[in-house]
């Protein structure tokens, strides 16, 4: 059941991301191959200008392995894991970098320190990831959102879930996004909390002149297929065409992603969004291509 499919960076997110400049990207804990790999096809394209934090000579052994030659670039040397994440916040906070881009480092450890109030890398907006999932290099991109960051989002929560990926959304020109927003139900059930949430921030949406098509609740089947919705009866815009699954749980969102990545060989870009710096979340098993197209993303999401 597991896909051999080779994952493929989409090639219209690359195109979007390379008509801006070249931008500053802090390489947090960058001294293994992959993280080096995928900073390296950044650079080629023209994406970002790294600055590399972590242990100096694995950093340099890891780009002679590539036959890469990083010396025109910073390096800032530090051995210890833990202690990459505050440089890189400190460089962010100090307007240094641009993006912050996770090398070989735990998650929670890196966005702990992203989340402390010392940097100011908050602002009025909830921080929220966005997968960006495509299955080939031309495929259209199914946004899911969130699935790595916020795990049980209240209402408030999903409305700054929404904003940031519909103006994600228009970033990588789709106009006005169909956002689903994702139940185990198309119908509105006192006993699936989850679908009342959808209702009222199908509500919220239209009150507060979102733009983009939002309906909920709506189940995974007759948010993405034609076929379900019109067998369900379901007559909306964004029945069977969703562009965005905004879902209701950080489970949900992680296992839908997860799924597309080894059933389907699908190249899942991630990125958080709301604060000053974009920032690249990977998984550390995450392959080159995945990780270049996150960075795209972060490049993308930058205002």
């Amino acid at each position: 059941m597991l896909s051999n499919k080779e994952i493929i960076c989409p090639k219209k997110l690359i195109e979007i991301a390379i008509k801006k400049k070249p931008v500053l990207a802090a390489i947090v804990n960058a001294g293994k191959l992959l993280p080096m790999l995928s900073t390296m096809e950044a650079v080629n394209k023209r994406l970002i200008i790294p600055i590399f934090i972590g242990d100096k000579n694995e950093i340099i052994m890891s780009a002679e392995k590539l036959s890469w030659d990083i010396s025109n670039y910073e390096i800032i040397d530090e051995n210890i894991e833990n202690n990459t994440a505050p440089i890189a916040a400190k460089l962010a906070s100090l307007n240094k970098v641009k993006i912050i881009v996770k090398g070989h480092i735990h998650t929670d450890i890196l966005m702990k320190e992203i989340l402390k109030r010392d940097y100011n890398l908050l602002g009025k907006k909830r921080l929220s990831h966005i997968w960006h999932m495509t299955i080939d290099e031309e495929s259209s991109p199914l946004i899911i959102t969130d699935g790595a960051l916020n795990v049980l989002p209240s209402i408030k929560t999903k409305m700054h879930i929404l904003n940031n990926v519909v103006d994600f959304s228009h970033r990588i020109g789709i106009k006005k996004p169909k956002v689903a927003i994702l139940s185990a139900t198309e119908e509105v059930l006192d006993s699936v909390p989850s679908s009342l949430d959808a209702k009222e921030i199908t509500r919220l949406a239209k009150n507060e002149n979102v733009n983009a098509d939002v309906f909920g609740p709506l189940a995974f089947d007759n948010s993405i297929s034609k076929k379900s919705a019109a067998i369900k009866g379901i007559k909306n815009i964004v029945a069977g065409q969703a562009d965005v699954l905004l879902v209701p749980s950080v489970e949900t969102g992680n296992s839908l992603v997860k799924m597309m990545i080894y059933f389907m060989g699908a190249c899942a870009a991630g990125v958080v969004v709301g604060g000053r710096v974009p920032i690249v979340i990977t998984s550390r098993s995450d392959e080159a291509q995945a990780r270049l197209a996150s960075i795209a993303a972060a490049v993308v999401a930058l205002d």
